[in-house]
């Protein structure tokens, strides 16, 4: 009777959208909850079941988080702001999920669209972790904690964003050369790898751990299809593995913040537990807010029914302190090469040139950070690497072609090229790697920019331009 009721009630709330939700969300309306999940959520929410399936049938909150490369910038997409994600810097809620396909600044690393709960990072490691640090996110991608830890590190820290799954890890390194920093290594590498060559390496460890998705039930009707008791059980196996192959890269009194995006205890406090009483670690208490709607158990959950985001929880942990020898890293030469070719002009691409070192492999060269150069290097020499810091270059005959990366830098010093100025129908057709024709321009390489924010490069050959976007990037479909 309980599993019937509670169905009946979640079912006919859902049917009271109007009509704008029922087209952009029709998956809404039709499926059901799991009954098993129901049942299993009946223990954390003995008073609020109704009210939490409810919120699950409801529209998912829009939000983005701006990079500080746009400040002041005009983004048409803040003109739907509907207020701060309260516990982050630069994030905002919007009154409506926009075209965000269609707006050039997304594709310009403008903003990132991101839950506004998974911004609560941020204020984690506000409260308990120095920029100068050296972090590894170990299931970085897509990309939107990884850009944000690269935002809270900025010139002082290095961060090392992997990806076991090879489809997810190229999306990862696109979105951090978007962003910008250059303070981030992109890898793809199992979790054991990185204890094995660069044990008590980091300051700060983040795992995202692969979850059953509980909290992606109102955004992803595929979370809804695949949710089993059976699915839970498995992805919890998977959890604990993960944090044990990786524990050994993290230093004595390094912070720890482990996530997911589900719900159940199985998954959350229950492997919280596992990190304190197995792995040896500390709970750490994190200062929040009673307006924020969070609650704190083992951990830190966001409810949909409470907070105005998806599902989340994150918890906190150190190390315990044990003493160890700093282990020494052993360069493979072979990986790395030495000379770079036109040095002295790709420096001058850079707003601050000593604040990088510089790497040629082929016909590639890479900025990275000086400060880090060793162990950038030695990450080179080892791991997979998918990006490091961003691209200058690439040789092009006798002379260097700009990479696309750089017009996303940072550091670019964007007055060293041409530039020219495009309007939304260009822009879009550059996106998607179209030709288009520009009268009266200089012969060469040019900058784009939308909204004087560059977008990348062109060859300008007389009779038309060659496209340099990066095919893989372009826009495929609209929105």
């Amino acid at each position: 009777m309980r599993f019937f009721i509670t169905i009946f009630f979640c079912n006919f709330a859902a049917l009271n959208f109007d009509q704008p939700h029922q087209t952009q969300y029709p998956f809404l309306i039709e499926k059901m909850l799991p009954v098993d999940f129901i049942d299993s959520m009946t223990d954390v929410f003995p008073t609020e079941l109704d009210a939490f399936c409810r919120a699950l049938r409801e529209p998912p909150v829009v939000s983005i988080r701006l990079n500080d490369k746009c400040a002041g910038s005009d983004l048409e997409v803040m003109r739907d702001s509907d207020g701060r994600v309260p516990w982050t810097t630069d994030g905002y809620y919007l009154t409506h999920r926009p075209a965000f396909t269609l707006d050039p600044l997304l594709h310009a690393g403008c903003y990132y669209v991101q839950d506004a709960s998974s911004m609560f990072l941020e204020h984690v490691l506000r409260h308990n972790l120095q920029p100068q640090s050296v972090v590894l996110d170990l299931c970085a991608a897509p990309g939107g904690k990884a850009t944000l830890i690269s935002r809270f590190l900025g010139e002082q820290g290095l961060l090392v964003a992997n990806e076991v799954v090879r489809q997810r890890v190229f999306v990862l390194s696109e979105n951090i050369q978007k962003w910008g920093n250059g303070n981030t290594v992109v890898t793809h590498n199992q979790p054991a790898v990185f204890s094995s060559l660069l044990p008590y390496a980091f300051d700060c460890m983040v795992v995202d751990a692969p979850c059953s998705g509980e909290g992606m039930f109102r955004k992803d009707e595929k979370a809804v299809d695949e949710w089993s008791l059976d699915n839970v059980k498995m992805c919890q196996q998977r959890q604990k593995q993960i944090l044990t192959d990786a524990w050994g890269c993290l230093k004595p009194g390094g912070l720890l913040v482990y996530s997911t995006c589900t719900f159940n205890p199985l998954e959350n406090e229950q492997v919280a537990h596992f990190i304190a009483d197995e792995l040896g670690a500390e709970y750490v208490s994190v200062p929040i807010e009673p307006q924020w709607g969070i609650q704190e158990t083992y951990g830190y959950h966001f409810y949909p029914h409470k907070v105005r985001g998806e599902g989340l929880y994150m918890a906190v942990f150190r190390k315990r302190s044990v003493p160890f020898l700093s282990p020494k890293l052993k360069l493979d030469k072979r990986r790395i090469s030495g000379k770079v070719e036109q040095e002295s002009l790709l420096r001058s691409w850079l707003k601050n040139p000593d604040k990088w070192a510089i790497r040629q492999t082929e016909r590639f060269t890479n900025a990275y950070p000086a400060k880090f150069k060793e162990l950038i290097d030695y990450i080179s020499s080892c791991f997979t690497c998918i990006s490091v810091g961003f691209g200058l270059s690439e040789l092009r005959g006798r002379m260097p072609a700009p990479q696309h990366s750089l017009s996303m830098a940072k550091d670019f010093r964007q007055e060293m090229f041409k530039t020219v100025e495009l309007d939304l129908p260009t822009a879009l057709s550059y996106l998607r790697c179209e030709a288009i024709v520009l009268d009266q321009c200089p012969i060469g390489f040019l900058l784009l920019t939308y909204k004087n924010i560059p977008l990348g490069f062109t060859k300008n050959i007389g009779n038309h331009c060659n496209n340099l976007y990066p095919k893989e990037w372009r826009i495929r479909k609209a929105e």
